[in-house]
């Protein structure tokens, strides 16, 4: 196992736009020729667009790009503007006459970031326009792909917020990539989790629930459940966090689906407490068949949380801080 870059992955381009008027944005995967897919939705209230395609058990066998956007279910339009970008550059799957881009996505719930710039919310959303936005950034800045913190996906993510919104942190969107054996394995992460992120090695809390809104003192998610605290008063879904692993490798739809089950472990070793009934937690993989290498697929999935695991870090270490108004969401550097 050594370290790799996102951009090793041939045939993948990424791209990302973040709205001007409020913190909020999204991601494109862009693999225009095709690649096989999988999915994976464990958390319990997630925002998704054509997860059903993906099951191994459905007839297509290739998708062209993956979303990753804010503003909740508001921001599923964005992958509109993924399909129109695709179809102008006539990408898609051949289906008689004509070619039609399949473009899953998932949302993850930036709308607490909303609230405080427009109590009542500003009807600010990323929309097809948005979306096919980043599919030009993708395809015009080659370095698009190695941004991380708060772009794209993660320009109004936040997470630890068991003590209320006003007492999180600083969420964001992170990349991490292996090479196996002569594979690339990589996660693309866009953290607003609603429990802390914490150092999986040494268990120390990065981001997340503060004390009170004016304090850096970390609250402890999981320990202040245990002893009582409750989450009644945050909504089902009203966080997330979303990606998608991406692998050069030669892959089945139903070992891409194992990759983004697996992947979800990686989640689990960051984020505490994690798939929650506040959570949509949704990941895809992108398998793009590049690289002609035999594969081990146990080993493929050793990987995938681990990229997963250290996308989800660098999602908030990237971070930076944010204030709107009186309200202060402080970043993982500011301890």
């Amino acid at each position: 196992m050594k370290q790799a870059c996102i951009t090793d992955l041939l045939g993948i381009s990424i791209g990302h736009y973040q709205d001007p008027r409020r913190p909020t944005g999204c991601t494109v995967v862009l693999c225009p020729t095709g690649a096989v897919g999988g999915v994976a939705v464990v958390g319990a209230a997630p925002g998704t667009r054509e997860t059903d395609l993906l099951n191994p058990t459905s007839t297509v066998n290739e998708v062209h790009a993956i979303v990753l956007s804010g503003g909740s279910a508001f921001g599923l339009d964005s992958a509109s503007g993924v399909m129109r970008w695709l179809h102008e550059h006539d990408f898609g799957l051949s289906v008689g006459p004509v070619r039609v881009p399949i473009v899953p996505a998932a949302v993850l719930f930036d709308l607490f970031v909303d609230d405080f710039v427009q109590p009542g919310g500003s009807g600010i959303y990323p929309d097809a326009d948005a979306g096919y936005a980043a599919c030009v950034d993708a395809m015009q800045n080659p370095t698009a792909a190695l941004r991380q913190g708060n772009v794209g996906a993660g320009t109004g993510a936040t997470v630890g917020k068991l003590n209320g919104p006003q007492c999180a942190m600083r969420g964001g969107l992170g990349w991490a990539a292996l090479n196996v054996n002569g594979i690339t394995v990589a996660a693309i992460i866009a953290c607003n989790a609603v429990g802390d992120v914490v150092d999986p090695q040494t268990g120390a809390i990065l981001a997340g629930a503060r004390t009170a809104a004016d304090s850096l003192s970390r609250l402890n998610a999981v320990t202040a459940e245990l002893d009582g605290l409750s989450a009644s008063g945050l909504h089902a879904g009203s966080n997330t966090t979303i990606g998608v692993i991406i692998t050069d490798a030669t892959l089945s739809k139903a070992q891409a689906q194992r990759l983004a089950q697996v992947g979800h472990d990686g989640l689990a070793r960051t984020i505490r407490p994690v798939h929650t009934a506040m959570d949509g937690d949704t990941l895809f993989t992108l398998a793009t068949g590049k690289n002609p290498a035999p594969i081990d697929v146990m080993q493929l999935a050793t990987a995938a949380a681990e990229v997963t695991a250290m996308a989800v870090i660098n999602a908030v270490t990237h971070a930076q801080s944010l204030r709107l108004g009186s309200t202060w969401w402080p970043d993982a550097g500011e301890a």
